[in-house]
């Protein structure tokens, strides 16, 4: 583990600490939050009194070796208030850390999740559940704003509020790997949360769990299709992406001293939560229009890099545009020509993990015919530099290729 690292805040997600930024200007949640500001004011909302009516406080005597876990994940990510640990009946995996009230934070853990977790997994459950209080997660009281006051939300500040939550998650599994270790440890704490299995009838393969990413990945039939409309207000990413984002931040520079660079790992993170954003192919916004004729352009350039466009690409490009639309009448030149234009024009309407979206299709397209040419790599790379991303990112969206010319 790399021992440059002093304070949590190094680990936490860049995209969380700038969604947070922006949703605490929000109009809407800043008069949710003056709201709880007055009816805190009012008296005391009696989240203590409510915890020792329905579960047991777990005082030091009580539970060593869970207050052991506390202590050295508080000391490692800097916790600076008095905590108090609750347990209540319950067969299903779950814990929370709840709001502060008269200086004290408290942690709930579900029975079952004492029971059937290992140390090092109840200390990435502990340290995840710190991190939300660590990065004032608290501070955006999600679960108000989206059930709504005298009325509804916007759907825009539904789907910010959503994208801001995974990442927050992000953030917060980030704070649990620092305080438990190992990486197999914490994916096998994940792998447990998502299936509830803590005998020996199933035996977790890390290997195995990640690959379930490539079913949520865009197929040949169905090109340039974003997330399902129900992952777009999703608050949690999906299991094995947090796995593979937690693989990520293994693999940088903040838990390995030769790792690769944190900006990387951001760009890593970002094509990773994509797989949960709506498809700009059927948005009907300016942004979604400068997005799509960005990846025409694009499509065309990188295809015809080698010299020469193949079938199958034209096929793949194709099933994006529709039929007929790279026929001998498209001026070629002339589209690539323009490319520069649709580049600044994106980089101006689109924000960086839209941009990312229309990349990882990219890459989708120049890989149609299942090899790729060095030029058309080349090209990938600069026209995803000029957008604000890093050859990190196409490298790994092209890693799975099955022959590089």
């Amino acid at each position: 583990m790399n021992k440059n690292i002093t304070n949590a805040e190094q680990v936490r997600s860049a995209q969380d600490l700038e969604l947070y930024k922006q949703l605490l200007d929000d109009s809407t949640v800043q008069e949710f939050n003056k709201a709880l500001t007055r009816k805190e004011q009012e008296g005391p909302l009696g989240t203590r009194r409510r915890l020792l009516a329905t579960s047991v406080r777990l005082s030091r005597g009580m539970a060593p070796s869970l207050h052991k876990m506390a202590d050295y994940c508080g000391e490692r990510l800097g916790l600076d208030i008095p905590l108090e640990l609750y347990v209540y009946s319950s067969p299903q995996f779950n814990a929370a850390c709840v709001k502060p009230e008269d200086g004290r934070l408290f942690i709930m853990f579900s029975s079952s999740i004492i029971e059937g977790f290992e140390e090092q997994e109840l200390q990435f459950v502990m340290g995840h559940e710190l991190g939300h209080y660590i990065y004032n997660h608290h501070d955006i009281p999600i679960g108000h704003i989206l059930r709504g006051g005298s009325k509804p939300v916007s759907p825009r500040l539904a789907l910010d509020l959503s994208s801001w939550s995974r990442y927050a998650e992000v953030s917060a599994d980030r704070a649990g790997a620092y305080c438990s270790g190992a990486l197999e440890s914490v994916a096998r704490s994940l792998f447990k949360l998502a299936s509830g299995i803590t005998g020996n009838q199933v035996k977790f393969n890390l290997k195995e769990f990640l690959s379930q990413i490539e079913g949520m990945k865009i197929n040949d039939s169905q090109p340039g299709q974003g997330a399902p409309a129900e992952d777009w207000f999703s608050t949690h990413p999906f299991s094995p992406l947090r796995v593979r984002a937690l693989q990520l931040f293994y693999e940088s520079e903040l838990m390995d001293a030769k790792g690769f660079k944190t900006a990387d790992l951001e760009l890593g993170i970002q094509g990773l939560m994509s797989l949960m954003e709506p498809s700009y192919l059927e948005g009907r916004t300016d942004t979604a229009e400068a997005m799509r004729r960005l990846l025409f352009s694009s499509a065309i350039a990188v295809m015809d890099a080698d010299g020469q466009i193949s079938d199958e690409e034209k096929i793949i490009f194709e099933k994006f545009f529709g039929s007929n639309s790279l026929d001998e009448k498209l001026d070629l030149e002339k589209t690539k020509k323009i490319l520069d234009d649709r580049i600044q024009r994106a980089n101006e309407q689109a924000s960086l993990a839209q941009r990312m979206q229309v990349i990882r299709d990219l890459c989708h397209i120049a890989r149609a015919d299942n090899h790729i040419h060095e030029n058309e790599c080349v090209l990938l790379r600069s026209i995803a530099k000029k957008l604000g991303i890093g050859e990190f990112f196409v490298n790994r969206t092209l890693e799975e290729l099955v022959e590089l010319d």
